[in-house]
């Protein structure tokens, strides 16, 4: 059955305000910038091929903070190298806020950004529309395969543009988080059938398994805290849930029988731990590293 309630993605402004604050309430961006620093040197390493100049797509590049971190460590891995950066991020708030950043930060004249307002499937369409040949060497999509009706078809896209040796890095939540929980008992009334909200790593690595593609997967510990979604009215609670269900205004517009079971399964140790009065929602994130077409 078509769920009946509002997507989240429907409302930018809202989108952006639960964005913000589920930053703010979870380590998302540090074990993303955890394994930035750690582990994506090494798996950057191999591109290039000793070129001099590397193409770079970003694709829901958002407000460009964690782009600009993967780019730094591109440049220490590849000393002296140029970029082009094709940006591709469907909102002008976060287009703008990325090019504030990058008008503010010293030290980026090697990289030229190509700023594409559009979602991926867009760019997709632009790309082929205007018979593209460049060839990328490094494509990430973080957080972002949520948003396309067909995950594996834009995935595919994508990968056909790699270079020799070039990698496309995606980031999702991980199967084994609360999300991955929460979206398998509740994916017919939250999910939109519209796109492909409830997606996981856990789905993409049976994708791939199924099409013999070969991949390299990390998990990413990451804890968000929910406690404030327990209190009734509580204006903040409320813009979490919108952003864990990804339902506008979900509070006000679900069943009371649904927002009681979504409440009681985020509190599920499956979901959650409870500690000092605290309700800490696992939030683990999956990367996928596939290598180019061969």
């Amino acid at each position: 059955m078509a769920s009946p309630l509002t997507s989240l993605v429907n409302d930018d402004s809202r989108y952006q305000k639960c964005f913000q604050l589920f930053l703010e309430r979870s380590s998302e961006h540090q074990c993303m910038r955890d394994f930035i620093h750690n582990m994506l040197p090494d798996i950057l390493a191999s591109i290039g091929n000793g070129k001099s100049h590397l193409n770079v797509i970003g694709v829901g590049s958002g407000a460009g903070e964690i782009d600009l971190e993967m780019l730094s460590e591109l440049r220490l891995k590849h000393p002296g190298v140029t970029v082009d950066n094709e940006v591709v991020e469907p909102s002008g708030t976060q287009l703008q806020n990325y090019k504030v950043v990058v008008s503010q930060k010293p030290g980026l004249d090697y990289i030229k950004f190509n700023w594409n307002q559009m979602t991926a499937i867009e760019f997709e369409e632009h790309w082929k529309v205007k018979k593209m040949t460049k060839k990328a060497d490094f494509i990430h999509m973080i957080q972002m395969l949520y948003y396309v009706k067909d995950p594996g078809a834009t995935m595919s896209f994508f990968r056909s543009l790699l270079d020799k040796n070039g990698k496309l890095l995606i980031i999702l939540v991980s199967g084994e988080s609360g999300w991955g929980k929460l979206w398998r008992t509740y994916r017919n009334q939250l999910c939109s059938p519209e796109i492909s909200q409830c997606v996981t790593t856990g789905d993409l690595k049976s994708l791939l398994d199924s099409k013999g593609v070969s991949y390299q997967s990390y998990e990413l510990p990451s804890q968000m805290d929910i406690t404030e979604c327990f209190t009734e009215g509580d204006e903040k609670g409320e813009l979490l849930l919108d952003f864990l269900t990804e339902v506008l205004d979900f509070s006000k517009t679900a069943s009371s029988e649904l927002k009681a079971g979504v409440l009681e399964l985020l509190r599920h140790p499956d979901c959650s731990v409870e500690s000092n009065g605290k309700v800490i929602f696992n939030n683990n994130l999956g990367v996928i590293v596939i290598d180019q077409l061969t």
